[in-house]
């Protein structure tokens, strides 16, 4: 039965406006498309698609944390298969307070643990197997990472939510297992008793189900009543394997859910979804009231939604259901879910958590950034630094209001969640007592009382005595958060460019993020071009194709020098990409008066008019035909990106010549421990030479494998 949220008058007096003056369509979560309704019609009961009071508490979270922990933390897997032995979960220590106090000082306000992976091991002592922590050698078999990390979130005042992977390996590969067994759908009674292991809780559930679906049942029963309130319940769609055909009583599960949790949402079907990437990569749009081909309140299976695009006009119009469905901006601080080490494993920057953090939370989606502890039951120093820096940059950042004492509708001022301002004028002034700087807004639609419906807006400052736009955007939602250059003004205004009836606004606020000089990458072409860009962080897992201190750090000039000399201010300013011939590079990014860190590097000779032989010969050699004939120091060699380094160049015999027929030998040139830091290395003749050809002949690879060479040039 659909639910209908009826939502009263009381505090909304303030907007003097009920919902029955715009036609008296009922606000709901799911809304069904008539056969024949009109595409305006389409638009009016999207307009009157809100959360429900489960999924607003979610997106209120706003930022929160995920914990994957097991045996492959132990065996450095992403995925374990089902038959390691229990005591390879050879914890010594856990420190689940340290994990809580770290999520605090991020700014977390819940923490979702992998208490079942796809491995089906579990976390806490249940009753129904005997493959998981119960079985280790932990605390002599009686440990309960669950346990724990419950008693911690009630201390530092975190709310707790649960993975249960459907996919169980174990299950799969044991001879007695349960998945996929063809065992026949009875009634059953949930849960089942177990001898000296009686439940406090006395609820009983009567399901009609198969052997894999009750056993299912039993362990969310077990972790939905002993181990405090559950707030959220994330089912992964991933399944390394399927076996029997085994189906999931999703509506089983969902009554269960909503009897014992009544204040959880449930990801991986009809309250939260993925965002459809494990990057932190977020749509520029990003709706919640979106498309269904059937009841989303009925279905069972509920496929991912990967398209850049799931919730405007055109896809409305397709629809046969509207209904509100957050997502959920998925991550991990470290390469890889699960934790491997603290040498080659990378960990994000702060500047990169926090700007996901921004695009996700100030994008309408919640933020959910996985930190997996490590060997030794804790979070590694470099994941808790990033979350401290991380959440001081958010409470510097958010945790003041410059428009605290500004003039303007109360409605967006007044902090309250509650009230809000219908825009039927398509705009509204705030004037600040003196002028402030700014960098930052944050919006907010009043969504519980009258959905999502902003389609395009934006934000002007008074800036010389005339309104100047400085940000224009999409929809808002449950939050948008605008970023752009620094001004200094007393007054701003909102316009309302495009939207779906008319919209509610219930909050604005603005605000100032310290942007900080970043380091400096440069990145030059085959035409000697040079850019000069903020160094893009070195993380090599499922990028999002975001440069995050680009993104974070605006105002600032560059300036650079190419004869060595350090750059300052009286330097040469960058402003585009400038063709560079051999030098000494050196530039350095200024903000009001505070200089970066200098970056330097050493550019060789312009490729443009080069010619490359294909690589032949025994031994094995290239040849560069550099047109003329050039005055050569040294040589600087990349290796291949990626993490597979087998056919690397470690060594090489460097030879020249004037007519491409006779050759000397320059010299022999090695690159150590390219295999462990594959950088780019540089090297310089103990003599400068002369010649129109250079032959590089590899004599050692790193391992094993088809030749790869890399990027080579020369100075």
């Amino acid at each position: 039965m659909k639910k209908i949220y009826s939502f009263l008058l009381g505090t909304m007096l303030l907007t003097a406006c009920s919902q029955t003056q715009e036609g008296g369509m009922p606000f709901q979560n799911t809304i069904k498309i008539e056969e024949g309704d009109s595409q305006e019609l389409i638009i009016e009961k999207a307009a009157h698609v809100v959360p429900t009071p489960n999924q607003l508490a979610a997106l209120q979270n706003e930022f929160i944390a995920f914990i994957h922990f097991g045996p492959n933390t132990f065996t450095r897997m992403e995925w374990g298969n089902g038959m390691e032995d229990p005591k390879v979960f050879d914890l010594k220590e856990l420190d689940t307070d340290q994990w809580c106090e770290a999520m605090k000082a991020a700014g977390m306000k819940m923490v979702i643990i992998t208490v079942k992976h796809h491995d089906g091991f579990v976390l806490w002592q249940s009753r129904y197997t005997k493959h998981g922590i119960m079985s280790s050698n932990f605390r002599d078999g009686k440990g309960d990472v669950l346990k724990d990390l419950s008693a911690s979130c009630q201390k530092y005042g975190l709310k707790l939510g649960v993975y249960l992977s459907p996919a169980d390996l174990f299950q799969i590969e044991s001879p007695d297992g349960l998945y996929g067994n063809l065992s026949e759908y009875t009634k059953r009674t949930i849960p089942r008793e177990v001898p000296g292991r009686p439940f406090a809780n006395q609820t009983k559930f009567e399901f009609v189900v198969d052997d894999y679906n009750e056993y299912f049942l039993n362990q969310l029963f077990e972790i939905l009543t002993e181990y405090g309130p559950i707030h959220e319940v994330w089912f992964d769609g991933a399944h390394p394997k399927r076996k029997g055909g085994q189906t999931y009583n999703y509506p089983a599960w969902k009554e269960l859910i909503h009897k014992l949790a009544p204040n959880a949402v449930i990801f991986g079907r009809e309250d939260v979804r993925w965002c459809g990437n494990e990057a932190g990569g977020t749509r520029p749009t990003e709706w919640n009231v979106i498309t269904y081909q059937a009841d989303p309140d009925t279905m069972t299976q509920f496929a991912d939604m990967t398209d850049p695009v799931l919730g405007d006009r055109e896809k409305l119009y397709q629809a046969k259901y509207l209904h509100y469905q957050q997502a959920e901006t998925n991550t991990s601080i470290r390469e890889g879910w699960f934790y491997r080490d603290d040498t080659h494993q990378k960990v994000r920057s702060a500047d990169d958590v926090f700007d996901i953090y921004e695009r996700a939370v100030g994008g309408n989606s919640t933020f959910l950034l996985n930190i997996p502890p490590n060997r030794d039951g804790k979070f590694s120093p470099a994941d808790v630094e990033s979350l401290k820096e991380a959440g001081k940059r958010i409470r510097e950042t958010y945790g003041t209001d410059l428009l605290a004492g500004a003039k303007g509708p109360k409605e967006v001022l007044d902090g309250k969640n509650d009230t809000y301002l219908l825009m039927k004028e398509k705009e509204f002034t705030v004037r600040m007592p003196s002028p402030v700087t700014l960098n930052r807004i944050m919006l907010q639609e009043a969504i519980a009382t009258h959905s999502e419906r902003v389609e395009k807006h934006a934000v002007d400052a008074w800036i010389d005595g005339a309104w100047k736009e400085i940000a224009v955007s999409t929809n808002i939602g449950y939050k948008r958060i605008l970023r752009f250059p620094e001004v200094t003004t007393d007054k701003l205004r909102f316009r309302l460019l495009e939207s779906r009836l008319i919209p509610a606004i219930s909050h604005i606020s603005a605000h100032y993020y310290k942007s900080r000089p970043p380091q400096l990458s440069f990145r030059r072409d085959m035409d000697g071009k040079v850019a000069i860009k903020p160094k893009l962080q070195d993380f090599g897992w499922n990028s999002h194709g975001q440069n995050a201190a680009e993104n974070l750090n605006v105002g600032y000039k560059i300036y650079y020098t190419t004869d060595g000399t350090e750059p300052s201010e009286t330097s040469t300013e960058y402003k585009e990409p400038v063709v560079l011939d051999r030098c000494e590079l050196k530039a350095v990014a200024v903000l009001h008066g505070e200089k970066g860190a200098v970056s330097s590097e050493r550019l060789g000779l312009i490729k443009k008019d080069w010619k490359l032989s294909e690589v032949k010969g025994n031994p094995l050699y290239l040849t560069i035909d550099l047109g003329k004939s050039q005055e050569l120091s040294g040589l600087a060699y990349t290796p291949q990106a990626g993490k597979n380094f087998k056919g690397g160049v470690t060594k090489v015999v460097v030879k020249v010549s004037d007519d491409g027929q006779q050759w000397k030998t320059v010299e022999s040139v090695e690159f150590g421990n390219l295999v462990n830091d594959p950088t780019k290395r540089f090297h310089y003749f103990k003599n400068t030479v002369a010649a129109r050809y250079v032959r590089i002949e590899p004599t050692v690879m790193a391992q094993e494998g088809k030749l790869t060479l890399g990027n080579i040039d020369l100075l």
